[in-house]
């Protein structure tokens, strides 16, 4: 089965597979996120998806806005970290986060 979602301007496709028309579906649950039109801090639609590993043991991935550089991450679940999600505030918008310059 092809999924397909849409991250700002860019139109990306997954691939899930599965020995049963059950497991095809599940594995498309795993998928959880919506499309993101536009970045939550400012509104450009002109994202990217990103992937990064920080201390050599934690791996990162999220949308990220090229104009502003903001972000909003990935979450997965603690009972099957498969399934993968973003982040969002206790309100229920995106967890978008402002890039902070590093002095380092």
């Amino acid at each position: 089965m092809m999924v397909s979602k849409r991250i700002g301007r860019r139109q990306f496709h997954f691939t899930v597979q599965g020995p049963n028309f059950h497991e095809v579906v599940a594995e498309y649950d795993r998928l959880s996120f919506p499309d993101v039109p536009k970045c939550g801090i400012c509104g450009s639609d002109n994202l990217d998806l990103t992937a990064r590993v920080a201390q050599d043991k934690f791996k990162y991935t999220s949308v990220k806005c090229i104009d502003c550089r903001a972000d909003v991450t990935f979450g997965k679940r603690q009972d099957d970290d498969q399934t993968v999600f973003l982040r969002k505030t206790e309100d229920g918008k995106l967890d978008w986060r402002a890039w902070e310059k590093s002095d380092k």
